[in-house]
């Protein structure tokens, strides 16, 4: 299983437009996050879980030239802007790209793409095969998916386990029946915003002790601001076995 964070920021993104900040001025490649999302090889299947503003240039960067799904963890910009660019891999396998996702989820991406279900398809039109899902696992492929059900404030959404490796983003609860499915995972990805306190995002601390909790092998936190500060600078403080994702960065687990 081969894994690609496609990007690791936040709904604007790192560095922000017009800001000053020490971050978003001087900071590293590091420093750079695009919208948060990752690539997920396995079990002869390529999935992307969440198709943001940066969806087209993450699969440039990546040389993506097959996806078999989209796995949406929630209906928020930041994780579907992106969807019109299927239309390339609609043109070159002939074929819907499948979308898995929520009924909520789903209304939403039909309001935002309207014209993606309308009655009249002109030519170049983005297709979407959506499939529903709630907290059932289900397979594409030959590729296993557990759903992690969490909390976005009031806003249920998804994770997803793929095998030994689990992906959360923008949680700041995650109920204790999810935290007992990750007792055995050896690879978690869990969001983490800033250090002060935020009304649906965990801070660093918060997901650290959720980390701690749980105690995989690795964890990774993605999802962060610029408000974290630098990446070199919060990676020393954190315990050794949790690091700061980066965009491209890759890992590989066993099947």
């Amino acid at each position: 299983m081969n894994i690609t964070f496609l990007g690791t920021g936040t709904s604007q993104g790192v560095p922000v437009i017009a800001c000053d900040c020490d971050v978003c001025r001087d900071g590293s490649e590091k420093d750079h996050r695009l919208r948060s999302s990752i690539l997920v090889e396995a079990k002869g299947q390529v999935v992307v879980v969440d198709a943001g503003p940066d969806f087209r240039q993450q699969l440039l960067r990546e040389k993506v030239e097959h996806l078999d799904a989209l796995l949406i963890t929630h209906r928020h910009k930041d994780h579907i802007a992106g969807m019109d660019d299927v239309r390339s891999f609609n043109w070159f396998s002939g074929k819907p790209m499948p979308v898995y996702a929520t009924r909520k989820d789903q209304a939403q991406i039909k309001q935002e793409f309207s014209y993606a279900f309308s009655g009249t398809q002109y030519p170049g039109v983005p297709r979407f095969d959506l499939h529903t899902i709630g907290d059932k696992p289900f397979m594409i492929g030959d590729l296993a998916v557990i759903p992690l059900e969490v909390l976005h404030l009031k806003m249920e959404i998804l994770g997803f386990r793929f095998g030994d490796f689990a992906y959360i983003t923008d949680t700041n609860y995650i109920p204790g029946n999810i935290l007992s499915q990750l007792l055995d995972c050896k690879v978690i990805v869990v969001s983490a915003l800033r250090h002060e306190k935020h009304i649906s995002h965990y801070t660093l601390n918060q997901a650290i002790d959720v980390l701690e909790f749980l105690r995989p092998e690795q964890a990774y936190l993605t999802h962060l601001s610029h408000l974290m500060g630098f990446h070199a600078d919060v990676e020393k403080k954190l315990p050794g076995f949790i690091k700061i994702a980066y965009d491209g960065l890759k890992i590989n687990l066993p099947d």
